[in-house]
């Protein structure tokens, strides 16, 4: 198992891939249409997307928590 610690990291890594996945998906299909070659397409889309999107989520999500904090009413 993984330890606690690390939570933050592999919560932005598995987030960070399932929304790459689906948006280069949605991407891919608008741009190419449903070409035989699809799927490689795809995940040659994906990877890269994955690449800015993981740093990119552990960089915003502290910001997105702050904000979501100020917007919210303490109860």
């Amino acid at each position: 198992m993984i330890p606690a610690r690390f939570s933050p990291v592999l919560f932005g890594f598995i987030l960070s891939g399932l929304m790459s996945f689906l948006v280069s998906g949605i991407s891919t299909l608008r741009a190419v249409g449903a070409v035989p070659d699809f799927f490689d397409l795809w995940f040659a889309a994906w990877v890269p997307s994955w690449m800015v999107a993981f740093p990119a989520v552990l960089v915003v999500a502290p910001i997105t928590r702050r904000l979501v904090a100020r917007l919210v009413r303490q109860e």
